[in-house]
């Protein structure tokens, strides 16, 4: 499953996060995935997506980061994946288009 996370930078860490992640790197369990990530220019916060099988696998790598990170974990699927599901429950698509 794939999952979007946005990191909000607690204030005043931002240099502690980035030598951190310099020193010892991700600090990602093995069966969680790092696909790709993008930082706000202000530098306050990062939008990361991860992939994984377990739930844990977040949870653990987290806990590595909670002291310089405020979490907001939201589980995603694709445009195609969402489409399925809403001709799958029978309703039809409200003319929206996929982002």
């Amino acid at each position: 499953m794939f999952y979007m996370i946005i990191e909000k930078f607690q204030p005043g860490k931002v240099k502690d996060l980035y030598k951190r992640f310099e020193e010892q790197g991700r600090l990602m369990p093995d069966g969680l995935r790092y696909i790709n990530s993008w930082v706000a220019e202000t530098l306050s916060c990062c939008y990361q997506l991860m992939e994984t099988d377990k739930k844990e696998n977040l949870d653990e790598w987290i806990n590595n980061w909670k002291d310089l990170i405020d979490f907001e974990i939201i589980p995603v699927i694709t445009s195609d994946q969402a489409k399925e599901k809403v001709f799958a429950v029978g309703e039809g698509l409200s003319g929206g288009t996929a982002v």
